[in-house]
């Protein structure tokens, strides 16, 4: 049994890779969320590609994605690389928003629509979709079970950009009430989560195809007046 030089057994340690698909193909501008028919664009499926090639060489032996079809899409080439057939779990799905389907970011004006305003009375729940608490319990689920899937190994699950923002939070105690335009979480990156045992002991971000992400879309940029897909999902 091999160890890492500090006594403890690589059997024990575990990476779980979670993924934000690449860019989708949304020239409406919408808050697509959890609807069907949002595939990826030409580039998002090179930022998948470019993330399968960066984790070509790594041990990955289990590959897991959202049902949604930007996820799969975004997940196959690096099940494929490493000759897995890909899973799906329902729980990395996108979080529940009423404003799902409608136009609704920066400059679009959505704020003062008096028919809005009762969806947000409350930003510590949020009171407009999937409380993140809930968002929390499926998310570290869906992890844990990738840990378990490819123990002593490394895994990739796909998801989307809410809920892995939240599941990161919790895990490095910070609240889970923020501001959107502040998560790192570009699109096609990696959050990474190091297992020892049944524990998460670090958590590391990379951006493997940062070069190929318009600039208003990277994470801690400024969104631009009419780019609400600054916030896609």
């Amino acid at each position: 049994m091999s160890t890492d030089g500090s006594g403890t057994s690589t059997r024990d340690i575990t990476v779980v890779h979670l993924m934000r698909h690449g860019e989708v193909e949304n020239p409406d501008g919408l808050l697509y969320g959890r609807l069907s028919g949002y595939h990826l664009s030409d580039l998002g499926r090179r930022m998948a590609d470019r993330v399968a090639e960066h984790l070509a060489s790594r041990d990955i032996t289990y590959a897991v994605s959202s049902p949604l079809e930007r996820a799969q899409e975004t997940a196959t080439p690096i099940a494929k690389a490493h000759g897995l057939d890909l899973a799906t779990d329902a729980r990395l799905i996108e979080a529940e928003n009423v404003f799902e389907g409608k136009a609704f970011g920066v400059g679009d004006g959505a704020l003062r629509r008096p028919e809005n305003w009762k969806h947000l009375t409350n930003p510590f729940k949020p009171s407009w979709g999937e409380p993140y608490l809930e968002q929390v319990v499926r998310m570290k689920g869906a992890l844990d079970a990738a840990r378990d899937a490819a123990r002593g190994h490394e895994a990739v699950c796909v998801s989307h950009q809410l809920p892995i923002w939240i599941v990161r939070s919790f895990v490095e105690r910070r609240r889970l009430w923020h501001d959107p335009r502040k998560r790192q979480c570009t699109l096609a990156s990696l959050t990474s989560f190091t297992y020892q045992g049944d524990a998460i002991v670090s958590v590391g971000y990379s951006e493997p195809a940062l070069d190929l992400v318009p600039e208003h879309l990277r994470a801690g940029a400024k969104p631009a007046k009419g780019k609400s897909k600054a916030f896609g999902a």
